[in-house]
């Protein structure tokens, strides 16, 4: 929501003073309603938000229970529908804004009183195969927090980012997400370093949501050809390593919890394109169910199939 120029880093660098001075129980209810505010002042994101709330809403994964004693045609509980996902959607995003400012400041015991693990065994289980392990997820509930337990746990990860401009943006906000041990690389830069970070046993962490690089595969995505990335299946055919699919969420207390699927498993067959297309439509099909389930923690703020059909 905030724009890619030096005006933007300004105003980044005075948010991360002042966030984190803020205490939760005013920062929340003051990113709700900021989200209410850029939800009807940022028109292009909104249109974004709307194009892929309504993409999952057609798709039938997720109902919503009128209020409403007064019957309701199913194309007006579609509207209805799309329109408080789309601010939930923006409440999620500032709330999240809210948080990447907070990380440098909070300590690894409050990180840990904020995050649920569930499934970590299977984390456990996929290192002790000492080939690295691939985390796959999706801009969905909160990141930002939801990664450091990895640092918690002190467990090396590596994570491929958007690479923002201005180039000292792109800095800081690394600087705000690796304030805990997490390392980011530029996503349009070499990637050998993943292949590295397996070797040492180490995690990567990849987004299945978004093909930054335009360079992944299209497959159906609720429904309709999607442009995803397919580059988390391409490294584990690579390397051997094994995928695990996770996902945040934020709960009603803004706390999290994160629930890790056991080990993806799909048959090799040596066929490259075949067997990469399978891994991508299992990881897809995990997502759908997530975000089927609560579409408004889904913070994606660019058009998914409109990239596909461009």
């Amino acid at each position: 929501m905030l724009d890619q120029t030096m005006l933007g880093y300004y105003l980044y660098r005075l948010l991360g003073l002042v966030v984190p001075l803020i205490p939760p129980g005013l920062g929340y209810p003051l990113a709700t309603r900021l989200g209410d505010l850029f939800c009807r002042l940022d028109k292009v994101t909104r249109a974004n938000v709307y194009d892929n709330v309504t993409h999952v809403l057609e798709a039938g994964s997720w109902n919503l229970k009128a209020n409403s004693q007064q019957p309701v045609t199913s194309s007006q509980k579609a509207v209805g529908d799309s329109e408080a996902i789309v601010r939930g959607v923006f409440h999620n995003m500032a709330k999240n804004y809210y948080d990447l400012f907070r990380v440098p400041t909070l300590s690894l015991a409050e990180i840990d009183r904020l995050v649920k693990v569930e499934g970590w065994e299977h984390v456990e289980r996929a290192l002790s195969k000492a080939k690295g392990l691939i985390v796959v997820s999706a801009h969905f509930g909160n990141t930002d927090i939801v990664a450091q337990v990895l640092a918690l746990r002190e467990i090396p990860v590596v994570v491929p980012a958007e690479h923002l401009k201005p180039e000292v943006l792109y800095r800081y906000v690394c600087s705000l997400r690796a304030s805990k041990g997490i390392r980011l690389i530029p996503i349009d830069g070499p990637l050998l370093e993943l292949c590295r970070a397996l070797r040492r046993n180490e995690v990567v962490g990849l987004a299945a949501d978004r093909d930054i690089t335009e360079s992944g595969i299209v497959v159906d995505f609720f429904g309709a050809p999607a442009l995803l990335a397919d580059g988390y299946a391409q490294l584990s055919l690579r390397t051997g390593a094994p995928i695990i699919v996770g996902f945040s969420q934020r709960l009603p207390d803004n706390t999290f919890v994160a629930r890790l699927e056991p080990p993806l498993e799909w048959e090799v067959t040596g066929d490259r394109d075949r067997d990469v297309r399978v891994g991508v439509e299992k990881v897809v099909a995990i997502m759908e169910r997530y975000i089927g389930e609560q579409p408004e923690q889904w913070v994606m703020s660019v058009p998914i199939w409109r990239t596909a059909n461009s």
